[in-house]
């Protein structure tokens, strides 16, 4: 499995940089209307992930051997990663945390382009003039990592997930904590 981890870790981080890439162009764009900062964590729940994610997370804690004190039983649907209104793992965060609150576009049921931004940006902001130009095209990101992922699964032998399996973060703080014991 570690040869599968390597090289699907490695497009992973591509990936990664591709969306941060991204993000950097948007935040010049949009730099007056994003609120975004330490402090912030209106969006910090706790939310599911793909196995490559989860996997490429915890080999890059584990290998910058990270040391996190996580409170399990955090209120409500928070983040077990969220400590004193801070992202514990923020270097190493699943790609729906880099790039939530930008203006994100993506597909509806209806076969329609949406928007989803983040309402504590973009107060004073005309949501018509949102473009493809100027917004995270949401559907491309996700594809590509859902391809990757089935790449990635593909590689267990024990065929341990399927292709719409996801992962909590909460189970993912609770393997980190077990590995501390």
């Amino acid at each position: 499995m570690k040869d599968n981890e390597n090289k699907h870790f490695k497009k992973y981080r591509k990936l990664v940089n591709k969306i941060e890439q991204s993000t950097k162009v948007l935040e010049d764009i949009h730099s007056k209307h994003m609120m975004c900062k330490n402090g912030c964590d209106l969006c910090c729940i706790d939310f599911s992930i793909f196995p490559v994610e989860y996997y490429f997370i915890l080999n890059e804690l584990e290998k910058d051997e990270i040391k996190l004190e996580l409170e399990l039983n955090q209120k409500g649907n928070t983040c077990a990663f969220l400590k004193n209104h801070s992202c514990s793992i923020y270097n190493h965060r699943p790609i729906m945390c880099r790039t939530h609150g930008f203006p994100l576009i993506y597909v509806n049921d209806e076969d329609e382009n949406e928007l989803s931004a983040c309402e504590l940006n973009f107060t004073e902001f005309d949501y018509e003039d949102f473009t493809m130009e100027n917004s995270l095209p949401q559907d491309k990101f996700n594809s590509k990592l859902f391809l990757l992922n089935r790449e990635f699964i593909a590689g267990f032998t024990d065929k341990k997930y399927g292709e719409m399996d996801l992962i909590p973060l909460k189970d993912l703080a609770k393997h980190i904590n077990q590995k501390k014991s």
